[in-house]
């Protein structure tokens, strides 16, 4: 995944290190994150002011979602493998059907590495699906006592005015967990988040704002931009 974060180990780790080192003001208990899956240069400070809230917390096991980008299908599969330039990750034995890769998944892998090198991952790739299959899958990865993470960058390719109206109505309906507007969602982890809604749901978690920006805030471009967001439960 070079083209999406440094290919070296040491300059991935310098980076990591300052985007880890962020404050947010949030304390609480972490139950999981949402976090934005571009190229690290686009949205990974904004991920990682999230992940920062792992610091100096024991994780062993993380169940990260994202959308798939390369294959149509409808479900949940697993990727089979993942080897970042931290090294590869131990893979949480599971029955899904396999994928060879999927960015948005795999954009989190170093974060979670840097935060324990000994991390068990169960890096879910979800297509299409039901609401009632959401909601069985919430109920699915409950029963792994871990950290959840979301993966889902929000609106793309509006111009920046409009794309932070929209994305304004996102962040609500996610913070709000509300089914009732869910198909207003513009976001491309919409099946993610929805699986997202029904775990928070199942456990009265309520997610929390901690970070907007869109590629116009870092690249200056605001013809055309896509919206980060980063939240925890």
């Amino acid at each position: 995944m070079a083209e999406w974060y440094p290919s070296d180990k040491n300059e991935l780790g310098n980076l990591l290190e300052k985007f880890l080192s962020q404050k947010t003001g949030f304390e609480g208990e972490v139950h999981g994150l949402v976090v934005p899956h571009a190229g690290y240069v686009f949205s990974g400070a904004v991920a990682g002011k999230s992940f920062g809230l792992l610091k100096n917390k024991k994780i062993n096991k993380v169940v990260v979602l994202g959308p798939s980008h390369y294959a149509d299908f409808h479900g949940v599969r697993a990727l089979e493998k993942i080897k970042t330039p931290l090294g590869g990750v131990r893979i949480i034995e599971n029955d899904f059907e396999k994928l060879k890769c999927e960015h948005s998944v795999e954009n989190q892998i170093p974060f979670l590495q840097f935060l324990n090198s000994e991390i068990e991952v169960l890096p879910l790739v979800v297509g299409e699906i039901s609401n009632k299959e959401a909601q069985e899958i919430a109920k699915e990865i409950a029963k792994i006592d871990g950290v959840y993470v979301f993966s889902s960058d929000l609106s793309h390719f509006f111009p920046y005015d409009i794309a932070v109206e929209k994305d304004k109505k996102t962040i609500g309906i996610i913070e709000d967990l509300d089914f009732e507007k869910f198909n207003e969602v513009d976001a491309c982890g919409k099946f993610p988040l929805l699986i997202m809604i029904h775990l928070c749901k199942l456990y009265n978690w309520k997610p929390k704002l901690i970070e907007y920006k869109n590629s116009g805030d870092i690249t200056g471009d605001k013809n055309s931009v896509v919206g980060y967001a980063s939240f925890v439960f």
